[in-house]
């Protein structure tokens, strides 16, 4: 397997040398679960405002133009990031990371996909045609993208099976079943949620062989993630992919794309010197309390 270096912006992120099974405390599982339905309560509050799709590659409102920001060089060049909701979501799920990003300068892009999808190949396809449109408009050749839960697997898909990688710098997904998770309910109803069950096609065809993929992962998974059973299955491990895993704790699944700490982590992460681009040699989960 080929692992990359420490990301050094991380530097509040403790790195450990392997990822074991985390037992649940009582007392952090009961804060984890109010925060959930704290969070849901939010999400189902402002999902109608997430309805209507974004303009691609829209510049930060509070940027300016090019010649006034007073922005550094390396945030103006940064590629545009696209942001990929969870299933039956939109992208009002990023309020937080919305923020976090723009403030930093860096422009954003959001893809409301059909809770109708039936496949995570069609989506990726979809996502695929977003991509270039970006590119076009913006004049960047490449993107990055972060995608929670289902987005992050519609997001690796696409990278790894459909040629994503010459457009995609750095993936970052959080909650995403990268192995397959036993929990997904509705999974006899929705052929898209059967497909993030272990041992589906999709996972399959993840696990296979992925020469020369230019694509940098980092991938987020929570001790406390109850929709990812086991909770390591939202762990990148592919020996061809350059992958940095980064354990969350005392947060649970819906939490992951609004908690301001793994927003900070996230945006460090897309920031980091040569994301993207390295040669990785050494292998790496980091953690963020």
């Amino acid at each position: 397997m080929k692992f990359p270096p420490p990301l050094s912006p991380l530097t509040h992120l403790t790195r450990v040398a392997r990822l074991p099974a985390l037992p649940r405390l009582s007392s952090a599982l009961l804060g984890a679960t109010a925060l959930e339905l704290f969070v849901l309560t939010g999400r189902l509050i402002a999902y109608p405002f997430g309805l209507t799709p974004e303009r691609c590659g829209t510049a930060p409102a509070e940027a300016g133009p090019p010649a006034t920001t007073g922005l550094p060089a390396t945030a103006a060049a940064a590629p545009p990031v696209v942001l990929l909701h969870g299933f039956i979501d939109n992208r009002s799920a990023f309020v937080v990371l919305r923020r976090a990003l723009t403030r930093h300068g860096r422009r954003l892009a959001s893809l409301n996909y059909s809770p109708l999808t039936r496949d995570v190949r069609t989506a990726a396809e979809l996502l695929g045609r977003h991509v270039e449109e970006i590119c076009a408009r913006t004049g960047h050749g490449r993107v990055d993208i972060v995608g929670h839960s289902l987005g992050g697997l519609i997001a690796r898909y696409y990278v790894q099976r459909l040629g994503g990688d010459r457009r995609v710098r750095t993936l970052v997904t959080l909650g995403t079943p990268h192995g397959g998770t036993a929990v997904a309910p509705g999974a006899g109803v929705h052929p898209i949620v059967r497909q993030m069950r272990g041992g589906s096609s999709v996972i399959e065809e993840l696990r296979g062989p992925a020469p020369g993929c230019r694509t940098r992962f980092v991938s987020f998974w929570s001790e406390l993630d109850q929709v990812m059973v086991p909770v390591e299955t939202a762990c990148v491990d592919h020996p061809d992919l350059d992958a940095v895993n980064v354990r969350v704790t005392g947060i649970g699944h819906l939490a992951l794309p609004v908690h301001p700490t793994v927003a900070a982590a996230v945006r460090e992460a897309l920031e980091a010197p040569g994301a993207g681009e390295g040669d990785a040699t050494t292998a790496g989960a980091t953690s963020a309390a």
